[in-house]
């Protein structure tokens, strides 16, 4: 028996953040109910096709079970109203106030059934001057300030890899709570709505800059953070046939294995006496090799260092 089993999770989520997080719930065991509106949810369509369905959708929904609705009609309402009453969990993702207008608001539900765990996830919240505005995960870590201190050059920004609003500031965030809600309704016997804001999570990736701009007065800009770019120690080197060398050799013990490895000259070493000067150097001795030239070289010498 899975930890979740027996609960019921009303899923009215789309894309990313929803999804994933229901899915979380679903492999701990929990029934997860999708609400589509007709015609399914976009990322059905969404390529590569995966069994005649949107791979990403299936990735995101599988162990699911689907069903439609239009909540604008009355008689679909009426369809979900029970649902609602025997549900454990209620994730939403739509904008601020739209299930309030359907007639499903968490004032509204709390009142068909108590113990409802009612999840919000939105970009800015519930409530507060940006609450109503559109956005993606670019916007979100955008308004934090972490794309301010990305590690390509002002005029060459780098989009990052990964959707960490969507993912640490929704689908995280989201469960998380969720568990605690569970251990809290054990108590009480009372459920409550949970206000997931995307954005407010990505403060916490900006800790760092944070940190510095609070002690010094100024934050760091692109490029500039010693884990976004700022150390020679911890970056990313080309090599000869267009892999990546990961450089991860924080400690000074990595730091000079890795340099012996190598074969840096001394005078770069200390890399932070000139640290675009060891960088250059670094970089130069990297490119000069295939990267099956370092890898065995590396791997002995147990550095923090990997072949991207």
């Amino acid at each position: 028996m899975q930890p979740l089993s027996g609960l019921l999770v009303l899923d009215f989520t789309t894309l990313l953040p929803g999804p994933l997080a229901s899915l979380m719930l679903a492999e701990a065991g929990a029934e997860v109910i999708k609400i589509e509106r007709p015609g399914g949810e976009d990322m059905r369509r969404f390529p590569p096709a995966f069994d005649d369905i949107g791979a990403p959708f299936a990735l995101l929904n599988r162990g699911k079970q689907s069903l439609v609705l239009d909540l604008k009609l009355a008689a679909d309402r009426a369809k979900l109203a029970p649902l609602i009453a025997r549900a454990d969990i209620l994730i939403e993702q739509f904008r601020p106030g739209v299930l309030a207008r359907l007639g499903f608001g968490f004032e509204e539900v709390a009142k068909l059934n108590p113990r409802l765990i009612y999840c919000s996830i939105s970009g800015y919240g519930q409530s507060g001057p940006r609450a109503d505005e559109a956005g993606h995960d670019i916007n979100y870590i955008g308004n934090t300030g972490l794309l301010a201190i990305q590690p390509g050059p002002a005029d060459a920004p780098v989009v990052p890899p990964m959707l960490a609003a969507d993912i640490a500031g929704g689908s995280f965030p989201a469960v998380i709570n969720i568990l605690l809600a569970l251990r809290a309704r054990d108590r009480s016997g009372q459920g409550c709505h949970l206000d997931i804001a995307m954005t407010d999570a990505m403060f916490t990736f900006a800790w760092y800059a944070l940190a510095l701009g609070a002690a010094t007065g100024r934050f760091p800009g692109p490029g500039e953070l010693p884990l976004a770019g700022g150390l020679p120690r911890y970056q990313l080197y080309p090599t000869k046939d267009g892999k990546i060398v990961a450089c991860g050799a924080l400690e000074q013990k990595f730091w000079m294995a890795f340099t012996t490895a190598i074969g840096l000259p001394a005078e770069f070493v200390n890399d932070l006496s000139d640290p675009k000067a060891t960088r250059a150097a670094v970089a130069q001795l990297i490119a000069a090799q295939t990267s099956e030239h370092w890898r065995p070289i590396f791997a002995a010498a147990d550095c923090c260092v990997t072949i991207v």
